[in-house]
């Protein structure tokens, strides 16, 4: 046998360069092997590559998002044909696994850098990602999710119930506290370039300490110094505690402005606000205009996703006076103005409304009151329990009233036949 350099070539191992035996990018993903992932995507892949699916239905990302793959997430947004809205066998997205999961940086980093991602996107059991959170106890989730511009009050189509009564049905207090905590406070404030890091109660705070108190005040301050208690108790609205927080984190903290460059500083993180991911502001805007106060993010309404357009607001206005009903964006979908920007399920019942106007249904209750079934009243005897009633007892007891009633039935044909004979007998 000769060498194959003697006869003029070499042999190259073309295998892949795949550690762990992860060949695809699904196998990257589920083995959470991000330079892996790098060199699939870098080699190219195709859409069926990217859409393999287990068996139950799951691409690589929703495995990610399962596991709390973070890196497998971000080198995975920008891969071509990958399908953010895609469901499962039971209805699940990428967005709803990591919710219920409570990862909330792969959440994070979903709503922020996933171009087209819709929050309300319901399962099987109606069930959308910020309900899953709330049912779960996931309380970081659930605030990002609101932020985001998930809706509050959508309900499922089982029970009927909102975010906050599967919260409350669930026992998640602290969800609870967090969802009454944003009711308070919808705007992020500190987040917006207005905001003025100082504390408003500070003048009164020091004019109140170096006043001269009188020898009274001074007793009593004493007495309160050395009997009182202390107990823990939660930071105070507008505090010390709740100012350092807002200060510290506000664009204007050297810990914020050092580490990351904020887009739209005009347009704050607010409770039912639509927000938008960054490839889609760095798509719609220059990034000159992001940096500075030119851009808001769009809320929902028809002025803040297409200010240029007056034909779709004149639409909503004339069919619609109420601005906040949902036919405002519903008119948009079925004009196909911003069609990116709206969330899939919304735009897709629009069918059979194109005009954008959603009829007023009124339920009118009938005069006579519906007859309700009377109680049978269940005599008590004074001093006494009245005995349990079993169900496998009461089918027990019509049994043997069955077998009874059919005994005594072949007894009365026994003593007919027996009659007839003997009058046959006589004749």
């Amino acid at each position: 046998n000769k060498d194959s350099s003697s006869l003029g070539f070499h042999l190259y191992n073309y295998a892949p360069e795949i550690t762990n035996g992860a060949s695809t990018l699904y196998q990257a993903c589920a083995q959470n092997e991000p330079v892996v992932l790098r060199k699939v995507l870098e080699r190219g892949v195709t859409k069926e590559e990217v859409m393999e699916l287990d068996i139950n239905s799951w691409n690589g990302l929703m495995v990610a998002c399962c596991k709390g793959f973070v890196d497998i997430v971000h080198g995975l947004h920008n891969c071509p044909f990958i399908d953010i809205n895609h469901q499962d066998n039971e209805g699940n997205t990428a967005l709803m696994i990591a919710s219920q999961a409570g990862h909330i940086n792969t959440v994070m980093y979903l709503l922020n850098y996933f171009p087209g991602i819709d929050m309300e996107v319901r399962d099987c059991r109606g069930f959308t990602a910020l309900i899953k959170a709330a049912m779960t106890g996931r309380t970081d989730v659930v605030a990002a999710l609101i932020m985001a511009g998930a809706d509050i009050h959508a309900v499922d189509s089982t029970k009927g119930k909102c975010a906050r009564d599967w919260a409350l049905k669930t026992g998640r207090y602290e969800t609870l506290h967090r969802l009454r905590r944003l009711n308070l406070r919808p705007k992020a404030e500190q987040f917006c370039e207005a905001y003025v890091p100082e504390w408003p109660e500070l003048k009164e705070k020091v004019a109140k300490a170096l006043a001269e108190k009188t020898a009274r005040e001074k007793i009593t301050q004493h007495i309160k110094n050395t009997f009182g208690f202390r107990l823990p108790h939660d930071p105070q609205d507008n505090g010390v505690l709740d100012h350092m927080v807002r200060m510290t984190t506000s664009i204007h903290s050297p810990l914020i402005s050092t580490g990351c460059r904020p887009l739209c500083p005009t347009s704050p993180p607010e409770v039912g606000k639509r927000r938008l991911a960054v490839p889609e502001l760095v798509k719609k805007h220059p990034e000159k205009d992001l940096e500075e106060n030119s851009v808001c993010h769009s809320n929902g309404s028809v002025s803040h996703i297409v200010p240029t357009i007056h034909s779709a607001e004149s639409v909503a206005t004339i069919c619609c006076a109420d601005t906040e009903r949902r036919g405002s964006i519903l008119s948009l979908a079925s004009t196909k103005v911003a069609s990116s920007f709206i969330p899939r399920s919304m735009a897709r019942r629009n069918s059979v409304f194109p005009s954008g106007c959603i009829p007023k249904i009124n339920v009118s209750r009938p005069t006579e009151a519906t007859p309700k079934k009377e109680k049978k009243k269940k005599r008590k005897e004074k001093g006494f329990l009245e005995p349990p009633k079993w169900k496998y007892k009461e089918i027990k007891d019509e049994k043997k009233k069955e077998k009874k009633a059919e005994k005594e039935k072949a007894e009365r044909d026994k003593e007919k036949k027996k009659e007839k004979a003997s009058k046959a007998g006589k004749k």
